[in-house]
């Protein structure tokens, strides 16, 4: 395997890891998967980089403390919607420091890296009160993720719920294992939802355009295939199709030139940055950067030139969990910069993607595990920790 490793960032220790934790069965003799979501670091491996591109300060304030967070979206009035893994959405005011949960979610499947995941509005949300949900759901046979669309009914300030919740999406097929649902969602300008799903810990569906697991895809806000799909002569699920050959994207976002970017969990090294180009296939299980857990190798993306190859790689591995581009003024070196959450990095790895080639720049050390980040309307930043009594963090400038 060619480890790159990323130039141009603070001067800060990199981490190398035991992958420890909850363990899937072995698909293959090529792979022992790990679930490297519960990573923990175990030692330190100093890695200076003579050059430092960006030293944006900034400060943190503990908000508030939650069960197992995933994800959260913002409301106009400044409130937060907070999903935790066990299948609570909380309804939170910054101002006062109250939750209240939000009843009428759907029953999820808890465990591995299952549970409640992504929340994002509809982008008519002040008219139609639309809120979109993804979870892990046991079927008859084995687990997939789905999305579902509700409608938020605040009436009532003390007794918040969703109604009429119905499934628009789902993975296919279910199968056995927990692991790499991924199911971020995004809706882009044109009112199209984009969704990451992850390939299972099942390999080959990445490459199967008659299964959705693997792919980012490009739906309707009802959740039909899109129009203008580049695989829509191959089948119903390949209609939904954007872009195939992806491991575990768990961070989607637009940059302020309205192009799409995904970042995803490597195997045993390799995690990625792409952009995100219609059509394209990016590659996994057939290239990586990484090696398979068991030491086998996986060939690197330039044995294999007509597949894409990602914009920037990491080894040692960030773990990364989501990704924001940074849009507002309150820190400057930041501005139109992607914003990496990292798990087992404990971090949040800022990248310039401008730059040729794309280069990390500053990375921030937080000395927790970093779940989800969302820019406010105000230009500061919520940060979730990850795990069981994480902090809702405040970023502002120093």
């Amino acid at each position: 395997m060619n480890q790159f490793y990323v130039g141009a960032m603070l001067c800060l220790g990199l981490t190398s890891y035991q992958l420890t934790g909850c363990q899937a069965q072995e698909k293959t003799a090529k792979e022992k998967i790990v679930n490297r979501e519960q990573a923990k670091p175990i030692q330190q491996s100093h890695v200076v980089s003579p050059v430092t591109q960006t030293q944006q300060t900034y400060k943190v304030s503990n908000i508030a403390q939650f069960n197992e967070p995933w994800a959260m979206a913002a409301l106009k009035d400044g409130r937060l919607l907070i999903t935790e893994r066990k299948g609570t959405l909380q309804l939170f005011n910054p101002q006062t420091r109250q939750k209240v949960e939000v009843k009428g979610v759907p029953k999820v499947a808890y465990g591995g890296q299952g549970g409640l995941g992504d929340i994002v509005l509809h982008p008519q949300f002040a008219q139609n009160h639309q809120v979109y949900i993804s979870y892990a759901a046991a079927g008859q046979i084995g687990y997939g993720a789905v999305v579902a669309r509700g409608e938020l009914d605040l009436s009532n300030s003390t007794a918040p719920q969703l109604k009429n919740v119905k499934t628009i999406w789902e993975q296919v097929p279910k199968v056995d294992g927990q692991g790499h649902y991924s199911h971020r969602m995004l809706f882009g300008k044109d009112g199209k939802l984009w969704i990451s799903s992850g390939e299972r810990q099942k390999f080959d569906p990445a490459q199967d355009l008659q299964s959705n697991l693997g792919k980012v895809l490009r739906l309707n806000d009802d959740g039909t295939p899109a129009a203008g799909n580049p695989f829509v002569p191959q089948g119903e699920i390949a209609k939904q199709v954007w872009s195939l050959g992806h491991r575990n994207p768990l961070g989607i976002a637009l940059d302020h030139k309205d192009q799409l970017w995904v970042v995803e969990m490597g195997p045993k090294g390799g995690d990625e940055l792409n952009v995100i180009v219609k059509g394209e296939n990016y590659g996994y299980p057939l290239v990586s950067n990484g090696d398979h857990y068991d030491g086998k190798g996986i060939p690197d993306h330039h044995t294999q030139p007509k597949l894409k190859a990602p914009e920037v790689t990491w080894t040692p591995v960030i773990s990364p969990s989501s990704l924001i581009f940074y849009k507002g003024n309150q820190f400057p070196a930041w501005k139109n910069k992607a914003l990496i959450g990292g798990l087992s990095s404990e971090a949040i790895i800022v990248v310039d993607t401008e730059m040729k080639p794309v280069q990390e720049v500053q990375r921030l050390k937080m000395q927790q595990r970093i779940r989800s980040l969302l820019e406010a309307e105000d230009g500061s930043i919520w940060v979730l920790e990850d795990g069981k009594n994480a902090q809702l963090l405040k970023m502002m400038p120093q």
